[in-house]
């Protein structure tokens, strides 16, 4: 679109000059001709140095926006974002494109529905009531059970296994808030991508991203019940066990454990061969090589102090009170 069109139709005043905008994009990935924001201070840096044909920002960030970039000013950009996202959403299901390219001796079950310009390698085994959207890919010696559901534009690696009821590419849960309280939908324009290797458990759901991808990388291993939400990064070789929770942009180190039910808070990074227990609630950026536990989270010899301790205290607390 171009700019001076799409700034009227998200509501906002503009009357410098135009150019054509191809996409939206995160400060730091925008191409020249794409729109990126900032809604969150965290990211300052990012704009300083993006390369994005245009910025929605509110009046407080506008100076720091780069003189190569068009500042698009408002007081709610996150909102005036959503609006925009509309109009680069892809189609939900194409009405036109190639029939599936199967590579040799693959086994596809009964019932199982393919969109358009699907590419699927070889020895392949897809099972029945599967649904496999517009554009993607899935490499060779993959296995996938009944009824599992791969939106459009996912990728799925080599020799990987995907068991049944799980979804992959599901929206992300991204919402902007207008000051009457109605929750605008910011379309999710990313996909997921699945490395080689990577074992995913029934059930799961993993969202795309907001303006990228969600990764999954080579070698991960995921329980049953799992949910990992847009723009995470699953490094090398994690394991991730049941019902675990991954909020948004969290990024994963290599072979990071996660225990039965804990969770993240999103916007983090844990490091590469941390361990966080069962039921430990990830809420900062924490370094690897350290096994944690609890909430709030500690590392996991004070917890299990704390816990002696707490004991003690209860011990006595009933022998007053007797």
């Amino acid at each position: 679109m171009r700019l001076v069109e799409l700034v009227e139709k998200i509501g906002i005043s503009y009357s410098g000059e135009d150019c054509e905008i191809v996409g939206i994009n995160t400060l730091r990935d925008a191409k020249e001709d794409e729109l990126s924001f900032l809604d969150n201070p965290k990211y300052l840096k990012d704009l300083g140095q993006t390369k994005a044909a245009a910025v929605l920002v509110s009046k407080k960030y506008e100076s720091a926006v780069p003189k190569d970039s068009i500042a698009l000013v408002d007081d709610e950009p996150y909102l005036k974002l959503a609006f925009a996202s509309k109009f680069f959403a892809p189609e939900v299901m194409k009405k036109e494109g190639n029939e599936p390219k199967f590579g040799k001796n693959c086994n596809i079950g009964s019932n199982v529905s393919f969109g358009k310009d699907v590419v699927v390698g070889d020895r392949v085994t897809i099972m029945p009531g599967c649904f496999i959207g517009d554009d993607v890919e899935i490499g060779d010696d993959t296995v996938i059970y009944p009824n599992v559901t791969i939106y459009h534009q996912c990728k799925v690696g080599s020799k990987c296994i995907i068991h049944s009821g799980t979804v992959i590419g599901s929206d992300g849960y991204g919402f902007a808030h207008t000051k009457d309280g109605k929750h605008i939908k910011l379309y999710q324009l990313g996909n997921v991508v699945i490395e080689d290797d990577v074992e995913i458990g029934s059930n799961c759901s993993i969202d795309r991203g907001a303006l990228k991808s969600t990764v999954i990388k080579e070698g991960v291993k995921i329980d049953n019940l799992v949910h990992i939400a847009h723009n995470c990064e699953i490094g090398e070789h994690s394991l991730i066990t049941g019902q675990v929770g991954i909020s948004g942009s969290t990024k994963l180190g290599r072979n990071v454990v996660m225990g039965g039910q804990s969770g993240t808070a999103g916007h983090l990074e844990i490091g590469p061969f941390a361990t966080i227990a069962a039921r430990g609630g990830v809420t900062k950026s924490i370094p690897g090589n350290r096994v944690y536990a609890g909430f709030p989270l500690m590392e996991h010899k004070k917890w299990l102090k704390l816990n002696a301790m707490l004991s003690k205290f209860l011990r006595k607390s009933d022998t007053i009170v007797k």
